[in-house]
């Protein structure tokens, strides 16, 4: 049984080093604030479609998403600071990770976008459509909105440090990888009838990630509650696609109240993670959402 394991993990690393290598791409980095800089991989040609990853995870977690959106559009897979093979985060930035991904796309000479984002992806997803609506196509939220933490002009009181330092204390007295560990865990029981076939590749991302946040007091990387009143203000028509997996059991975002072009979709057995277990409905949802006049 255990060599047939073995034999099997095999076979899929084996599959997706020919997946990665059978699509042309084009790869490089991007300057960013404050001595960063964000790596890339970009597929096919058309408009530019940019897929933003979640949290622990990097570019990878899109690979059965890029072969089906690359035969329509430019396809952007970046890595946010802090992730994969860009730079790393410290304490003393000021830079949000939208602010990272507006930077991104100065530097390509990309006007606008189609935006997808997935769980940290939808809550920068999010953070652009209340604060630069204007550089977005369409932009679509899967298991993310705006975030309800403070944002980047509320400083951190003393009540946020102390609380900071007691989990980071936490951390290292059970230790990273169990941490790790537990994380999987909690995102394969929350999945649907599949979660377990996605469990090599998570696991491949969240130990190749470096598990900064975990260590160290993360500096504010959203607007989150900032961009409330903005987008509140502004209303933007640009057009959004909410997405959930059943398993979460999430509710239409309160966004959509002032977004008027927008709509929820729940994606059926799958959780959090719905565009790896569910790959074709998450696809199909996309290309019909994007095709809509």
């Amino acid at each position: 049984m255990q060599r047939n394991s073995f034999f099997l993990i095999f076979l899929l690393l084996f599959s997706l080093q020919s997946f990665a290598q059978s699509l042309p791409k084009d790869s490089g980095y991007v300057r960013l604030a404050e001595e960063g800089r964000m790596y890339y991989e970009a597929y096919g040609k058309g408009e530019p479609l940019i897929l933003v990853h979640g949290h622990t995870l990097d570019r990878r977690m899109w690979r059965q998403q890029i072969e089906p959106l690359a035969k329509h559009y430019r396809v952007y897979t970046p890595d946010m600071r802090g992730y994969g093979r860009s730079s790393r985060l410290h304490e003393s930035q000021h830079t949000t990770h939208v602010d990272d991904l507006i930077t991104f796309m100065d530097s390509l000479h990309i006007d606008k976008a189609h935006v997808i984002g997935l769980s940290m992806g939808g809550f920068i997803t999010a953070d652009m459509l209340a604060m630069y609506p204007e550089r977005l196509l369409t932009c679509v939220m899967a298991s993310g909105s705006l975030r309800s933490v403070k944002g980047p002009s509320e400083p951190v009181d003393s009540a946020e440090f102390a609380e900071a330092e007691a989990n980071i204390n936490k951390v290292l007295e059970t230790g990273i990888d169990a941490w790790r560990h537990e994380w999987i865990e909690k995102l394969i029981s929350g999945g649907g009838s599949k979660a377990e076939s996605i469990r090599t590749e998570l696991t491949a991302m969240i130990y190749d990630w470096d598990a900064w946040h975990l260590t160290h007091h993360e500096p504010r990387l959203y607007y989150a509650r900032e961009a409330s009143p903005v987008l509140r203000q502004r209303c933007p028509e640009v057009p959004a696609l909410f997405l959930s997996g059943e398993h979460e059991h999430k509710k239409p975002s309160s966004m959509m109240k002032s977004l008027p072009n927008s709509r929820f979709q729940v994606l059926p057995d799958c959780g959090h993670m719905n565009n790896m277990e569910q790959p074709e409905l998450f696809n199909q949802a996309i290309l019909d959402f994007l095709s809509q006049p």
